[in-house]
């Protein structure tokens, strides 16, 4: 089939148009290389290039490994002694209660992350949201022992596009496109639409858990050859899962967030009392603008969030959507599927202009953590400052509350620190199948690394901020 380039997107030139070698191309077969190689095109996406690359089967093997002994004291005596690597290409194929454990063993209770779930993932597949269609086509990694026991999930997508991720690869993608060369489809590690931090290589807590690890890890590789895709990106990992896949030949990738951290504050004036002056009284000011709009905030969970609240959220999302972004990744039913599964995990906050909802802000509760992940307004009508209420200082006033410790607001936003949120390190790992690419694209990630490390120390404020 021909190769489609994606409409509606434009980047600045990549930063790595001739700084490739000349022959990069001709590591590519004739099936796999692009009929155009001009160096002044910009791309969103290439929809499978010239040889369609199938998605694994559902009992595709990735393997069977043997687990060695672990010294004097071997706990393998009685326990599995091989693991079976397979791809699922749904997560309604793997029982929620193992995905779930796996989740669970992976965070610990008091950093449970609601996003890795069973309930919040196989809600973007039954919705419509993250599948085939739309260009997530699911490849979770499972790992099984001889008694068909789940000791291991790796939420994982073949992808035909770079939608949806917040680790921007457009200009990776743009390079490989000018030298003939396929980037998509490419392998995605990650929860779709969701720039949060958690484990992704999810593993039941036992004596042999780092072994595991790796296998999981060589699978994930296996697959990419197996598949001759370019690449794999694992986003937003764990710190100490980005730390360890170094050693596995994984690329280190760095970016930045905002959040903010609960210092033990017993109401929000406390908080308040950190801040500078001249933020407290700005802060003071937004907030005051909300009573003076005759605007009533409500914090709603769980069974107080009805069906109507979802549609009118999705219509909110919607035009956010519309006027930001150009395109909707999340469908209406996804609301309806994932609030009913999620329970009180789910916080809508949302505004009320007398009995008309006006506006929403979707977060999810963690072990420790509130999220904030979407804000949406009724296109019809404009509220100073709501969009700081809703999404920021609701979510800080919950935290308090709630006694959690911290609130992560999304990707993002300068304006965040003027509102008590503090820059932190976000991380990505990504394996290029091209060692070529691979070499010039480190080059890169260093330089960047380099200026995000600049950027979190030029807006880290003191305590008193």
């Amino acid at each position: 089939m021909a190769v489609a380039a994606a409409a509606g997107w434009q980047s600045k030139p990549s930063p790595f148009l001739g700084r490739f070698p000349s022959h990069c191309g001709t590591y590519y077969s004739s099936r796999q290389r692009v009929g155009f190689a001009s160096r002044s095109a910009c791309i969103k996406a290439l929809f499978w290039g010239p040889k369609k690359v199938e998605p694994a089967s559902a009992d595709l093997s990735l393997g069977e490994f043997t687990l060695t002994s672990l010294g004097t004291e071997d706990v393998l005596a009685s326990g599995p002694k091989k693991i079976l690597v397979s791809v699922a290409s749904s997560i309604l194929d793997v029982a929620s209660k193992d995905w779930d454990a796996c989740a669970l063993d992976a965070t610990g209770l008091e950093s449970f992350n609601p996003f890795i779930t069973h309930g919040f993932l196989s809600s973007l597949e039954e919705s419509g949201s993250a599948v085939k269609e739309t260009g997530w086509i699911p490849q979770h990694i499972v790992a099984r022992d001889e008694s068909q026991n789940i000791l291991g999930v790796i939420p994982l997508y073949l992808k035909s596009h770079s939608y949806g991720e917040y680790v921007f690869d457009r200009s990776w993608a743009d390079a490989y496109y000018s030298y003939g060369a396929r980037y998509y489809p490419k392998l995605q590690c990650c929860v779709p639409f969701t720039p949060v931090t958690s484990p992704r290589i999810l593993i039941r807590d036992s004596a042999y858990k780092d072994q595991v690890f790796d296998i999981l890890a060589s699978a994930l590789k296996n697959l990419v050859q197996k598949l001759q895709v370019s690449s794999l990106h694992i986003t937003f990992p764990s710190e100490s899962e980005w730390i360890r896949l170094k050693s596995k030949g994984f690329m280190q990738r760095v970016g930045m967030q905002y959040h903010w951290k609960n210092r033990d504050y017993k109401n929000f004036d406390e908080f308040l009392m950190d801040m500078k002056q001249s933020k407290r009284k700005n802060i003071r000011q937004e907030r005051k603008k909300i009573g003076e709009q005759n605007l009533t905030m409500k914090r709603l969970r769980g069974d107080e969030i009805k069906a109507r609240h979802w549609d009118s959220f999705y219509k909110f999302y919607r035009n956010t959507t519309d006027n930001k972004w150009g395109s909707a990744y999340l469908t209406r039913e996804f609301f309806h599927i994932m609030g009913s599964k999620m329970g009180d995990q789910v916080m809508l906050v949302v505004a009320e202009d007398g009995d008309h909802l006006v506006a929403g802000a979707l977060n999810l509760i963690g072990g420790d953590t509130i999220y904030g992940r979407l804000w949406g307004c009724d296109p019809r009508v404009y509220y100073p400052s709501l969009h700081f209420e809703a999404c920021y200082y609701q979510a800080i006033e919950a935290a308090i509350e709630l006694k959690l410790n911290k609130v992560e607001a999304g990707a993002q936003g300068e304006h965040k620190i003027q509102r008590g949120y503090l820059p932190v390190m976000t991380y990505s790992s990504h394996y290029l199948s091209d060692k070529e690419f691979g070499r010039v694209i480190e080059d890169f990630l260093q330089r960047e690394k380099a200026q995000v490390s600049q950027s979190v120390i030029h807006f880290s404020p003191l305590l008193n901020f």
